[in-house]
């Protein structure tokens, strides 16, 4: 069945994307005991600020009662507010509205990000990160397109504000220009994956890191990383590789030695034009064919449906690239048959604007457009007989992506 409107879930959390939340006493109380929220709260001018600090603590995720898993987002200007507390439960209600509240759950803070490996190091900075039920593991954060410009212009993805290599990626031991990491950074890693397993119901394993402008380089630091992850990996949790493209042989290794279960190569936006001047690390270092043919040979290897890019929902709004709303769309969904065409499928997180995040014009056209694609992208996906795999991403760890929610609505309709 082609759906024609966003599944209930998937629209909620659509909603929660674009308005966030407002800061309440409920919401401030829960922080004491949800995982944290890496953005604080920053109050607006003339809003009421208990903390007399300008910021706040708030939980990083909610649930809702389908388990449907959303990141929040603080925003002054919010009509969602959470009240309740632990013990009768949480809800959201929007403001002036005599609607069903919304009972939400916020995801608690697991024992171990309070806990030290055994050599006395904390395990909430040992590289690992989690996402309702997945656990991400990223020990080398930093990206090296950071440090090169071409022309005067950097080479770090347009989009990307977070990847810089600096002081916070010290405590890993990475290091420019290095493959390896510290045999330590390993050892505190697989301890702390280890508690991490034993405490909760983690379904998917995800690697992730900054990238290096040698492929190989980048693929060799891969296959180390995995084959630490796989160590401790004893229940056979499905990994994924959420690298740059790598070359085949290093995707060969990589299957052979049945170290991932799947890939993501980040292709980011369709058309070489777009992939140039968004992400001109990417294009300069790999080349838009050679990341393509990556994700081709990715297919050869681990099936259709088990190879991924995730693209950056939106940015083709921006006023440089000189779309309406109708031809970024049209795009997006050309690029979205091209990979589905080859089994490949595109995960699409919503870019959220630098500039126009404060003009409703801007964001009635982007929020358009993403439910706009994701019915279209849910089309293409059922025309090649493909869905998301559960072994990758579902839809209690996709806390900013609709395709998991959208699917699993279909399946069950």
């Amino acid at each position: 069945m082609t759906l024609s409107t966003l599944p209930p879930s998937a629209r909620f959390k659509l909603e929660m994307m674009f308005h966030g939340i407002r800061y309440s006493a409920a919401l401030g109380k829960a922080a004491e005991h949800a995982f944290p929220n890496y953005y604080p709260y920053r109050f607006q001018p003339g809003e009421p600020d208990p903390t007399g600090t300008g910021k706040a603590s708030i939980p990083y995720l909610l649930t809702l009662e389908d388990d449907t898993l959303i990141r929040i987002k603080g925003n002054g200007d919010s009509p969602w507010v959470v009240s309740g507390d632990r013990e009768a439960g949480y809800r959201l209600c929007k403001d002036g509205e005599p609607a069903v509240p919304v009972p939400v759950q916020f995801t608690p803070l697991p024992r171990w990000m309070q806990a030290k490996t055994s050599d006395g190091f904390p395990m909430a900075r040992t590289g690992i990160e989690l996402l309702g039920d997945m656990a991400v593991i990223n020990l080398a954060p930093g990206c090296e397109y950071f440090l090169h410009k071409i022309d005067g212009v950097s080479m770090r993805c347009a989009f990307c504000a977070y990847g810089a290599p600096d002081e916070r990626v010290a405590h890993l031991g990475q290091k420019t220009g290095q493959v390896s990491l510290p045999e330590q950074t390993y050892a505190r890693m697989q301890e702390t994956l280890r508690a991490v397993l034993a405490e909760s119901d983690i379904r998917h394993l995800y690697l992730v890191g900054g990238a290096l402008p040698d492929w190989r380089q980048e693929g060799r630091r891969y296959l180390e990383v995995a084959r630490q992850v796989q160590a401790v990996n004893q229940r056979r949790i499905p990994v994924s590789c959420g690298s740059g493209a790598l070359p085949e042989d290093i995707l060969k290794e990589l299957h052979t030695e049945k170290l991932v279960d799947n890939v993501c190569f980040n292709l980011e936006v369709w058309s070489e034009a777009l992939f140039a001047k968004i992400s001109p690390g990417k294009h300069h270092f790999v080349g838009y064919d050679r990341w393509i043919r990556a994700l081709e040979q990715a297919v050869a290897l681990w099936g259709a449906g088990h190879v991924y890019s995730a693209m950056v929902g939106g940015i083709e709004l921006e006023p440089e690239h000189g779309m309406s709303g109708e031809q970024a769309v049209a795009l997006a969904l050309e690029g979205a048959e091209a990979l589905c065409s080859r089994g490949i499928i595109p995960i699409y997180s919503l870019y959220w604007p630098v500039g126009g995040r404060d003009h409703p014009d801007y964001l009635d056209r982007l929020h358009q457009y993403f439910e706009t694609l994701n019915l279209g992208c849910h089309a293409i996906r059922r025309k090649h007989g493909l869905h998301i795999w559960d072994g990758f991403m579902c839809h209690r760890c996709a806390a900013m992506q609709l395709e998991c929610d959208v699917d699993r609505a279909d399946a069950g309709s």
